[in-house]
C-alpha cells in the first residue's frame, strides 16, 4: 500500500465525534495551531469540535456531559483538569496529544513523538483503563492522576516554583539534596490492611504512573490500569548518598537502589501529623497540630484512555 492510499484509507474510518480541548499556552504548543490538530483528526477518520477554554467553569461545562473521545493537546496540568472532570463517566475516552515538559502520563502510555505524530498513530489504537488514586485526608477529598506522598519530594515541592521554569534538572537536584539531610519523624503505614513496621521514611511516594513532577521517574514499572498503586520509599536509616540518586534517576533504575522500598497496594494509610503532602502538581499544606490518616485508594478503570498499537511497553 502506498503512502496516498494508506492516508485515504484512514480518512475512511469513522471513529465518532471527538472533542479537542487544546492549550495554546503548554510547552510545545508553538509547533501547531488548533487548524492543524483538528484537521489531522479528521484525517484518521474522527468528526472533531474544537473547544477553546480558558478556565475550570468553562472546561467544566464543555466536558460535563461530552460523548466519544476527548483529545487533550497540553501538559499534565491540562491532562489531569480534563481527566478528574471526566473520571467516572461512561461513553467517553480520554486521547492525550503532549505538549508539556514533563508529560508524565503520555510516557507512561508509551505516547511521544510531535502532535501530528501522536495523533496519526491513534489511527491505529485501543482504549484501555486508566486508574485513578482516591485521597481521604484530614484538609479533604482528592483524586490524582501521578502520584502523591509526603517527605522529601513534597517539601521541595512546597518549595518549587515550576512556573520560574519548568526544569527536570532542577527538580533533580532539589529531590536529590533534601534525600541527604531530610529528618521526619517515624511512621506506621498499613498497606492492604496489614501493617507495617514503624519507619522514619525520607520519602513515601504512591505513584499511578511511572513518573511524577518535572519528570522524576520514581516507579520505572507502574501500571495505571492494574488496579493496584506503587508504593515507593526510602528509610531515613538506610539512605545513599546525592551521587546513588542522581546516577539512579539518570539510568531509570531508582527501584533497584537497595534504600529504595518499592510494594503495590490497593488501599494505603498514612499517619497524619500535619506534614506537607503533595497530591501530582498541588501541595497540601502543613497543618500543625492536626492529627488522623491519609488513606490512599485505587480506583481501577476510573476512566479510558487511547493507546496506540505497540505503544506500551
Amino acid at each position: 500500500m502506498t503512502a496516498t492510499s494508506g492516508a485515504v484509507a484512514a480518512a475512511t474510518l469513522d471513529q465518532g465525534p471527538a472533542t479537542l480541548i487544546y492549550n495554546t499556552r503548554a510547552g510545545g504548543s508553538g509547533h501547531c495551531t488548533p487548524d492543524d490538530l483538528v484537521e489531522a483528526l479528521h484525517g484518521i477518520g474522527y468528526a472533531p469540535v474544537y473547544q477553546a477554554t480558558t478556565s475550570e467553569a468553562e472546561l467544566r461545562a464543555v466536558l460535563e456531559n461530552v460523548q466519544g473521545t476527548v483529545f487533550v493537546a497540553g501538559g499534565d496540568g491540562t491532562v489531569r483538569a480534563a481527566a478528574l472532570h471526566l473520571a467516572g463517566q461512561t461513553g467517553v475516552t480520554l486521547g492525550v496529544i503532549p505538549l508539556g515538559t514533563a508529560n508524565n502520563v503520555a510516557r507512561t502510555l508509551g505516547v511521544q513523538g510531535t502532535p501530528t505524530e501522536v495523533i496519526a498513530a491513534y489511527a491505529d489504537a485501543a482504549a484501555v483503563p486508566f486508574d485513578l488514586g482516591r485521597v481521604t485526608a484530614p484538609w479533604g477529598e482528592d483524586l490524582f492522576l501521578e502520584a502523591c506522598g509526603c517527605g522529601a519530594f513534597a517539601d521541595v515541592l512546597a518549595e518549587y516554583d515550576p512556573e520560574a521554569g519548568k526544569s527536570p534538572l532542577r527538580a533533580v537536584q532539589a529531590l536529590t539534596t533534601s534525600l541527604s539531610s531530610f529528618d521526619p519523624p517515624p511512621l506506621s503505614l498499613t498497606l492492604d490492611g496489614q501493617p507495617e513496621p514503624e519507619t522514619a521514611f525520607a520519602l513515601l511516594e504512591v505513584m499511578n504512573t511511572r513518573a511524577t513532577g518535572p519528570r522524576l521517574r520514581l516507579a520505572t514499572h507502574a501500571d495505571p490500569s492494574d488496579g493496584q498503586l506503587d508504593v515507593v520509599r526510602i528509610d531515613v536509616a538506610g539512605r545513599e548518598g546525592l551521587l546513588a540518586y542522581l546516577a539512579a534517576l539518570a539510568r531509570d533504575d531508582f527501584e533497584a537502589l537497595a534504600s529504595v522500598d518499592s510494594t503495590r497496594a490497593a488501599c494505603i494509610e498514612v499517619p497524619y501529623s500535619g506534614q506537607a503532602f503533595h497530591v501530582d502538581a498541588e501541595v497540601r499544606p502543613p497543618m500543625p497540630g492536626v492529627t488522623g490518616v491519609v488513606r490512599v485508594d485505587a480506583w481501577p478503570g476510573a476512566l479510558h484512555v487511547l493507546v496506540p498499537t505497540g505503544g506500551r511497553s
